[in-house]
């Protein structure tokens, strides 16, 4: 088994991750595509739902090309578990937490927190708590909640906020980032 760094990535490799890529301006397509650039020619997905027990581990992206079958499959992954309904991910959230991963060095699945949320499902989150926003980006199927076991929210939200892609949100009490392919912004919870 590989070993796994504890200091989350190296200065080193994120220096790397720049000078190897060219990042788009561009504001429909995610900033972060840029840092995936040169990772083999594939973007590969890897999570598991403490919810549901599935796991997805699947490439999407090979040569230039989303792959529909595995954008589909993915979808169904981080569907609302509540109400079992599906939304199509917004690739952009997928190219963050993608490269996210690469620049974190590590091989162990996402814990994927929440996906898509229906607005039934979100209003009712925000009944519950005041840290559900009313117009999340998970309602729009362009967000997603992670952790990871091997690195802190620390460690993943500086890595989410060097792809200058989106939000990002810290919630330190419950253990996980936000990540969104909406205006660049960050916030702790």
């Amino acid at each position: 088994m590989a070993e796994v760094k504890k200091s989350g990535f190296t200065r080193r490799s994120l220096l790397g991750a720049f000078a190897a890529t060219v990042i788009t301006a561009a504001p429909t397509y995610s900033k972060a595509a840029g840092f995936l650039r040169g990772a083999g020619d594939i973007r590969r997905l890897r999570m598991y739902s403490g919810r549901s027990g599935e796991r997805i581990d699947t490439i999407y992206w090979i040569d230039g090309e989303y792959i529909d079958e595995a954008l589909a499959e993915i979808s169904y992954f981080m569907r609302d578990l509540r109400v079992d309904k599906v939304k199509t991910i917004d690739h952009r959230t997928l190219d963050i937490v993608t490269a996210v991963h690469n620049l974190l060095e590590v091989n162990e699945p996402y814990l994927l927190l929440s996906g898509y949320r229906t607005p039934q499902t979100n209003a009712m989150l925000r009944r519950r708590s005041r840290g559900v926003a009313k117009r999340s980006l998970h309602i729009t199927a362009q967000a997603n909640d992670v952790r990871l076991a091997t690195r802190s929210v620390s460690q993943i939200a500086k890595a989410a906020i060097a792809c200058n892609a989106g939000g990002v949100g810290r919630y330190y009490r419950s253990n996980f980032v936000h990540m969104d392919c909406g205006t660049v912004r960050t916030w702790r919870g």
